[in-house]
């Protein structure tokens, strides 16, 4: 299998290269050239034996599968629960899947402990070291950092926007004591960090001198990874066969919904994708509207989805393009250019319509929600979760199987579940000290040359 640009104008490569890449050199996100044949697999199945060989269709052999096997074993073995992404039933046809029990307590971790694991073993192979580089909006950061601290073959620089994350989101990543790991806190928004990432990787002297790499979902290996729970969930609820699962999922940068799209497409018995957004609603005005327009970015109490736009998008665009890479970079480039992005009524007949679905979600519906599911069921959940469910109740039918995705552990967001419901959720025990820990970080200001700056100052190559 190869992985080609959605803008046409890179090489194609093959899974190792397009996972050390990261963005492809054109600017655009790898997908596979053909889409694998994956199958549902046994409902008792092990999470990692099942992550094995539905990614086993995507590195297509470059990787043995024994080997394969034993990365993601050693990558879920850190997980809390041995399920790793249990369902937790919350009335009739209505389940959460938590995503929480990972180190850094969040969905993300399911991607991140395999894709840590996989770069070093690909490194330590090649005889090579790179920097990996990324932005994020508070759970990317410190599930990368978590995944990688222990690499001997990756330096890691996170850059995330001062200010507009959680306590125990900043905390996760600048109390981590590894010298190869550096947190950097950016006098902006998280559209702002990204962009600063895309602009580093699409300056080619500066990235091929210091081996950038990323490790946000513009590389692919997160999106395969996140693929994962879907078929596992469906498989849990012994619903291989039966009526079609819907999912809902509260999202900014489109990647988690896109791998349920990506699980559907493969074959996974997927109905309805819920879009949940906060007041940052750039997807939902989409499917009202068929046109992306990016707005200013509001803070919320969701702040992991505090994004105006959604880079993953991209990936179905070149899909609904008939991947057709320079139709996609002109769309991109007037996107940058403009704030703007329609489809034509073909396209959002044919590949929107009939699969998503969207709602938007303000902090007080946030709240009501939080407050609403501890009362009604004696769950706490975070505020992005809360979106997710608020969307569910807003556009699924009642006799609709639901999985809303559960994407953070609520003590991440402690003072907003407090506000809702009077209790304060407390850390897990490996946690438990987190806010008396030694932080360790650095304030930049919001420009590329000062940035690039300070990566180049403890990159892989300095």
């Amino acid at each position: 299998m190869k992985y080609v640009s959605t803008r046409g104008g890179a090489p194609a490569l093959g899974f190792r290269e397009t996972l050390l890449a990261g963005l492809a050199s054109d600017g655009g996100l790898y997908v596979p050239d053909a889409w694998p044949s994956i199958r549902h697999g046994a409902s008792d199945a092990p999470f990692a034996r099942r992550a094995a060989e539905i990614m086993g269709g995507f590195v297509d052999g470059e990787i043995p599968q024994p080997i394969l096997e034993a990365l993601c074993s050693e990558a879920f073995s850190s997980f809390r629960d041995p399920l790793v992404a249990p369902l937790r039933e919350l009335g009739e046809n209505r389940w959460l899947l938590e995503l929480f029990h990972g180190p850094t307590l969040a969905f993300k971790d399911v991607a991140l402990q395999f894709i840590g694991r996989i770069f070093d073993h690909v490194l330590t192979q090649r005889g090579e070291r790179i920097t990996v580089v990324g932005a994020t909006s508070g759970d990317t950061g410190s599930a990368a950092i978590d995944g990688v601290k222990s690499c001997r073959n990756v330096e890691m620089v996170i850059l995330y926007p001062k200010g507009r994350i959680s306590e125990v989101q900043r905390r996760q990543m600048t109390t981590i004591d590894s010298g190869n790991v550096h947190a950097v806190a950016v006098d902006g928004t998280f559209d702002d960090c990204q962009d600063l990432v895309k602009a580093m990787f699409n300056d080619a002297p500066f990235r091929e001198r210091h081996r950038l790499s990323a490790v946000n979902s513009i590389n692919w290996a997160r999106v395969m990874a996140q693929v994962v729970y879907y078929f596992t969930a469906i498989e849990q609820l012994h619903a291989v066969e039966s009526t079609p699962v819907s999912f809902s999922v509260p999202t900014g940068n489109f990647g988690n919904v896109l791998s349920g799209w990506i699980a559907r497409h493969l074959g996974a018995n997927v109905g309805h994708l819920i879009v949940g957004s906060n007041s940052n609603d750039i997807l939902t005005r989409f499917l009202e509207t068929q046109s992306m327009t990016a707005s200013r970015v509001v803070a919320t109490m969701s702040p992991s989805m505090d994004i105006q736009v959604s880079s993953n998008f991209e990936r179905l665009l070149f899909e609904m393009n008939s991947r057709d890479g320079r139709a996609t970079a002109r769309q991109m480039a007037d996107f940058r250019s403009s704030g703007s992005l329609s489809v034509t009524s073909e396209q959002f007949g044919r590949w929107i319509r009939p699969v998503f679905r969207g709602q938007r979600c303000n902090d007080a519906d946030t709240l009501s929600m939080i407050s609403r599911m501890h009362r009604e069921h004696g769950v706490l959940v975070d505020p992005h979760t809360a979106v997710g469910l608020v969307a569910t109740e807003a556009c699924a039918e009642p006799d609709e199987p639901v999985v809303t995705l559960a994407t953070a552990h609520p003590a991440k967001f402690a003072d907003a579940v407090e506000r809702a419901t009077g209790l304060r959720p407390a850390l897990p025990d490996h946690l438990g000290d987190l806010m008396t820990r030694t932080e360790r970080f650095v304030e930049l200001a919001n420009d590329l040359a000062t940035v690039q700056g300070f990566v180049a100052s403890v990159s892989a190559t300095r």
